[in-house]
């Protein structure tokens, strides 16, 4: 059977996912020197590395979320997340690594930052630290208040994957550096 070269393309991405890419993609172009990736092209030429946009994602499970949290990042207040190792499995995404690069959405899925991940530590729920908590920024900054938001997010977000929260399940506890606010 020959195919019909005039039916519509399934694969095709959807116009809002080419503009949003474009967004994300002059927004790479814009804050890449921060992550010093211009300089590198300077040198020995411009790679797929330095051209293309490193993921991007945002926080939460909301649209209100994302945009309160990233209004934190962008304010230095939030330097710090928490994921659950279960959540990286069930996306078949690989777990942050030091030094890697995210640009970081609004709730819109506009660009607000660029972020560098510091420090990445995978611990049990249980043992997340009053530091760890108070470098996420959020409420009051405490340990108690940190555990309570994160167990009820979990509850409501893990995957459907036979897995739900429990203490002892595995944290991946991230730093991370702002290095480029969008608007600068």
């Amino acid at each position: 059977m020959t195919p019909d070269v005039n039916a519509p393309d399934a694969d095709e991405p959807a116009a809002d996912d080419v503009a949003q890419a474009r967004r994300i993609q002059q927004f790479w172009e814009q804050s890449r020197t921060r992550a010093g990736m211009a300089r590198v092209g300077a040198v020995v030429g411009v790679g797929w590395t330095e051209t293309m946009p490193p993921p991007a994602w945002s926080f939460g499970d909301s649209p209100q979320l994302a945009d309160e949290l990233l209004r934190l990042v962008l304010a230095r207040v939030k330097t710090a997340t928490a994921g659950a190792v279960w959540e990286y499995e069930a996306a078949d995404e690989p777990l942050p690594r030091k030094g890697s690069l995210s640009i970081v959405l609004d709730g819109a899925g506009e660009p607000g930052a660029l972020i560098r991940t510091t420090v990445v530590e995978v611990v049990r729920f249980e043992a997340v630290t009053e530091e760890h908590a108070f470098l996420e920024g959020e409420g009051d900054r405490s340990l108690e208040e940190w555990r309570e938001s994160h167990e009820t997010y979990w509850r409501r977000t893990l995957p459907p994957t036979g897995h739900e929260f429990r203490p002892d399940m595995d944290i991946v506890c991230e730093r991370f550096e702002l290095l480029y606010p969008k608007g600068r």
